[in-house]
């Protein structure tokens, strides 16, 4: 079932499932952030990494070449035409053993042309979130830190999962930075 604003208040205040919390939405010329009434409005923190192609190489998410991203930190990065930008959450995220997350792009970037994709964020799952944000555009789109990136929702289960993210030993576990591409090797 969808959580709701109470039910957030409530997990964060328990179990510090977001840190920074922002118990309100915030808007005052910014893209907002904070709690809203079922979700949570994360915000894009000030660290970048922005694509910069060289050569002819594409991408192989099994072998991930860091050297194709240039690292950049600031209050606002321009994302060029047609290309993306990996970015970060400001908040921590813990998520509940029977509850899911799922995150949406803001409305505000979209009519920009911008695509921001997270993918789910897994029962027991907790770090910063690594954000690729996309500019389908044909112009540079400004990003800005310390504000709204991505809506947050929390869907809770009525029975737990035998196998969390935890217990799997998922290779972005409690990521600190943003995190390329990455596999786990057969042991």
């Amino acid at each position: 079932m969808l959580k709701s604003d109470r039910w957030i208040r409530e997990m964060v205040t328990k179990h510090k499932m977001i840190e920074p919390f922002v118990d309100h939405q915030v808007r005052d010329g910014n893209i907002s952030y904070g709690l809203s009434s079922y979700g949570y409005d994360m915000r894009l923190a000030d660290e970048f990494k922005i694509y910069e192609p060289k050569g002819e190489s594409g991408f192989d998410p099994k072998n991930f070449d860091r050297g194709l991203f240039r690292d950049f930190k600031g209050t606002t990065c321009e994302i060029p035409p047609n290309s993306f930008v990996l970015g970060r959450s400001v908040e921590y995220f813990r998520i509940p053993r029977k509850v899911t997350a799922l995150c949406f792009g803001k409305s505000t970037y979209a009519r920009c042309g911008v695509l921001v994709n997270v993918t789910p964020l897994e029962a027991e799952w907790e770090g910063f979130v690594t954000i690729e944000i996309a500019n389908l555009g044909p112009r540079h789109v400004k990003l800005h830190a310390n504000e709204g990136i991505s809506q947050v929702i929390f869907l809770e289960s009525d029975e737990e999962c035998s196998t969390s993210y935890k217990d799997k030993k998922g290779v972005y576990q409690a990521q600190k930075e943003i995190t390329p591409s990455k596999v786990m090797n057969k042991q």
